[in-house]
């Protein structure tokens, strides 16, 4: 049976790593092993950090509808509950632009789920 050598193939393979680290200081640019280990650990980051987007914009959407509804005398959950009663159904990122690009939108849909407004405290 042939003998089969790997220097093609795992030239390639180092190659492909060393690609997906430039950028990278020093020896992680330039060294196999470094590289690995940089570029393992950055596609980790990477991967942890697609998820914590989701959570940090949804933090932000609740803060900025949160604010908005306090300008107009209404606690952020006390908002949530009458849409939820009410039946509308808008997801925070489109509240969240509604509270920021188009107030009189947000103030009519403020005064339509909860009666009990007063007016801008």
């Amino acid at each position: 049976m042939a003998r089969v050598k790997r220097g093609i193939s795992k030239h390639k393979h180092h190659k492909k790593i060393i690609d997906r680290a430039e950028g990278y200081w020093g020896g992680k640019r330039k060294l196999y092993k470094s590289a690995n280990e940089q570029v393992m650990k950055s596609l980790m980051y990477a991967y942890i950090d697609r998820r914590n987007k989701k959570r940090d914009f949804r933090r932000l959407w609740i803060t900025r509808i949160s604010a908005a509804c306090r300008i107009l005398g209404v606690r952020y959950n006390e908002f949530m509950h009458g849409m939820t009663i009410s039946g509308i159904i808008i997801d925070r990122k489109v509240l969240a632009d509604l509270a920021i690009n188009d107030s009189d939108a947000f103030k009519a849909l403020v005064e339509r789920v909860s009666p009990t407004t007063t007016g801008a405290v």
